[in-house]
Formats: structure tokens, sequence, C-alpha cells
């Protein structure tokens, strides 16, 4: 049997979806990862299965959304053996490394991969087995003391290094250390037995803290494009955290923020071009390379006057994602299905001849990779804390919030910038009542289904191929 394929999955975290070169963006930098979208297949309608970083992680890593593998909310994590891709790919042979950002909070910190590499490896007091929750009261605390505020993450915005900077840095060398050694060994001149390798290199930034190198900054302090008078839902949860500009935060403190977080972005592009000409430099043709791009999810911003993510806006709920992989598929294509991260687990297996397996909320990608959409199931979901939902059909996205909040419904063809609720219009009556079953048979609302397993999809197109 030939070697199966290299892979290299590149990921950063809270990354906007627009704030790219190559998505039109026209001030920030990014042109490694724009060298990537011309030459590879740029998914425009890709969705995070949780608007935060941990379950978004978690169900990626598996396959499954949120409630399937029970990563609903921020502390959660995978069951300790839990089947995620990267354990999968490790019993076939794969060399599965992953370097910085992981976001496990459980006991099984490495979760299928079977190198580490980073400062990112904890357990929360959560997942302590046999905690004598006596002896940690005295030492918990409120976040709210803990933790700043939006606002004062805003106010503080500016030229420094912050943990999330530092960290990258140490997950960079640490990947560069790696690359060197699995590919030549130059020291102990120790020849590799050369399996496939699962390289993956996840980065913090542009998450907050809104701190950023002082070229970076000052370049873009005053090119960053603001959002201000932002027309601010009624939503009670979609207005949640609302900061006014004028009163919360000033316009200078606004502008500072947003120039720091162009910054972050400038330099997780930077992380990942050295990353790239390193595998070049020792020898590997890129070509032959799978390489994945995305994020966990994305940033307000100050759209709507919301910051940070949790919310099921285009902006925070949609997420970059780039599958290149020139000596199979035409470069410099956009596709514009309606896809998910979960769907990550089965396009890899499908790519590199591993079975899928059963029981996944995961598509395989292929097909939209060699051009042909006509089958595809237009559909992506996005969960929030095990209350909350997203459904996505086509250019409608549906959202339901529970027996105490409106439901939601944006059409975003004739308002993009989802501002007009729909929820109400006549003309939407019967595609809301086909959302609603659909919520039902994902387990949601008062009618949802109490034996909810999983999406329903059929992901194994090898098995039906045969």
């Amino acid at each position: 049997m030939d070697k199966r394929p290299n892979i290299l999955f590149l990921m950063d975290d809270q990354h906007r979806p627009d704030l790219f070169g190559y998505a039109g963006n026209n001030v920030v930098k990014t042109p490694n990862l724009d060298k990537l979208a011309e030459t590879g297949v740029v998914f425009h309608q890709a969705y995070t299965p949780h608007p935060q970083c941990i379950p978004a992680r978690q169900s990626m890593m598996a396959g499954q959304l949120p409630k399937t593998c029970k990563c609903e909310r921020f502390e959660d994590d995978l069951a300790p053996g839990y089947e995620t891709f990267a354990r999968l790919f490790s019993r076939y042979a794969y060399a599965t490394v992953a370097c910085g950002k992981l976001h496990h909070t459980g006991q099984d910190q490495m979760q299928g991969w079977t190198q580490r590499i980073g400062s990112e490896m904890y357990v929360t007091s959560n997942h302590i087995p046999g905690k004598k929750e006596e002896e940690f009261k005295s030492y918990i605390r409120p976040k709210s003391e803990t933790r700043w505020s939006i606002e004062k993450e805003i106010k503080r915005a500016g030229i420094g290094e912050a943990r999330q900077v530092k960290e990258d840095a140490y997950t960079v060398q640490g990947a560069l250390n790696f690359i060197d050694e699995y590919f030549n060994s130059p020291y102990y001149d120790k020849e590799r037995l050369q399996q496939p390798l699962l390289l993956k290199v996840s980065l913090t930034q542009p998450h907050y803290p809104y701190t950023a190198e002082a070229d970076k900054f000052n370049y873009y302090l005053n090119r960053v494009p603001l959002y201000l008078d932002q027309q601010v839902s009624e939503h009670p949860y979609l207005r949640e955290k609302e900061i006014r500009v004028g009163i919360d935060v000033s316009e200078r403190e606004m502008r500072r923020c947003v120039a720091a977080y162009y910054s972050l972005v400038e330099k997780a592009d930077e992380h990942f071009g050295t990353i790239l000409d390193r595998l070049e430099y020792v020898g590997q043709d890129l070509d032959d390379w799978i390489i994945i791009y995305t994020s966990d999810h994305g940033e307000m911003l100050g759209e709507h006057s919301v910051w940070m993510k949790q919310k099921f806006y285009e902006s925070s709920a949609r997420v970059p994602l780039i599958i290149r992989w020139p000596n199979k598929f035409e470069g410099g294509v956009t596709r514009y299905e309606n896809v998910n991260l979960c769907d990550l687990f089965a396009t890899l297996c499908e790519l590199t001849g591993i079975p899928i397996p059963d029981n996944l909320d995961s598509r395989s990608l292929v097909p939209l990779l060699e051009g042909q959409g006509d089958s595809w199931e237009n559909e992506s979901i996005s969960q929030y804390h095990g209350k909350y939902l997203m459904i996505k059909w086509d250019h409608l996205k549906y959202q339901y919030y529970g027996e105490d909040l409106p439901e939601v419904l944006f059409d975003l063809k004739r308002d993009p910038k989802e501002t007009v609720d729909y929820i109400e219009d006549p003309e939407y009556d019967e595609i809301i009542q086909k959302f609603r079953s659909r919520r039902n048979e994902l387990g949601f609302g008062p009618n949802g289904d109490p034996n909810y397993k999983n999406a329903g999809y059929r992901s194994n197109r090898m098995e039906e191929q045969k």
C-alpha cells in the first residue's frame, strides 16, 4: 500500500471569517493564509459547532455536535479514551503530533495524540477524581474577581506581550524543533521510520487579551475600520453584554482594541508562514501534503455593539476554512455550501483512506473538494450551553433560545448584516415549521427527541461506494 499522505492542520483562535486578504479585507496582512486560499479550496460558509473555545474544539476532534459528545459548556471535556480523529489515525500508523492549544481540561490530556508540544496542558479542578469539595471552597472566587470585564479588556488594549503571545512563541519553536528532528535528526542522526504524519499547530492568537507588537499596532491604529452606530437587536440574548461606544468605551479605546486584534491576526499569519517555510526547508513538497487551516469560532469586534463570541451572528459562529491538496484538487476555488468543523473528521478519513466511524455528526467534504455539490445536505448546526441552537439551511439561519426567549430567523440573502428578524413574517411560516421539526429531532425544545443520539447524517461514503 502507498504511504498515506502527511497532514498539516493549522488552527488559530477567535479569528473572524472576514479578516483575511483573500476574504476581501484590504487592511489586514495575511499573505501566508492568502496563498493557501489561492491554491486551495475555501469554504465560505463554514460554521463552528459551538461559538466558544472548549466545546468547539472537542466537537471538532470528535466529529460530533456538543450534544452528541456531551461537551456542551466551557469546562466540559471529552471522556477519557474518547474517539477523536487523532486517536483513530494513530491506530493506522500515523504519528499524531499536536503543538499548542487543544483546550482539553480533563484527565485525558493526550486525547489520541501520540505527542504533545507546548505549554497548554492542565487539568481543571472540575475533572479531578475524588475531589474534596470542602478543601476547594476557600479558594473559589467569582469570575468577576478573577476575570476582566469586556469593557476593561477593550480599555486595556494596546502595545504589549500578553500570555497568549508568549505561549504561541513557545508553540511555534516547539513545532520547528519537532520538524527538524522528525525529518532530519541533524544532531544524533537517528533515521526515522517516516510514518505518515498528522501535525497540528494550534495558536491562541488572535484571542484576547488585545495586546500587540508596537510596529504592527502603530501600522493598524489609523487604518482599521470600526463598527460604529450599530443597530442593536431587541432580542435579550443577542444584545446581552452590549458595549456602547461613547458610553461604556470611547471611540479611541475601540480603535486601539481593533488595531491590536488586527495585529494579532497578522502575527498568527506570520507564525503559520514560519511553519510552512520550515517544512519546505527540510525538503518537504507541500503539494504532497493535505493542509487544513481553520479557527474555532469568530470575534464580534463591536459589530452589533457586541464583542468576543458566544453568539450565532456570522462573525461569531462562522469560521474560516481552507483545505489545500493541489495534487488532488483544483485550487483557487470557493465553495458556498453550509459546512461545519465537525465535518473535518469524516473528510480526513476519506482523504487518507481510513474507514469513517459510525455515529458521527460529520460528513465528508470530499465531494465538494471534487467540485460536486448537487447532493450535499446544505445544513450546518451550532449549539451553545446545551440550551441554544442554530440551524443554517441555504441562506436561512434559524435560532432557538429556549422556551423563555423568542426564536430568531435571519435571511442572509435579503439581509446579510443580520439586522432583520423574520420569525413573525408569514412568508416564512412553512420553513419555520420545518426548522422546528428539525430542532425536535436534535433534542431541543419542549418536544425535543428524548432519545436523541446524533444528527442522523450518513457520512461513510467509502462504504457506500464499495
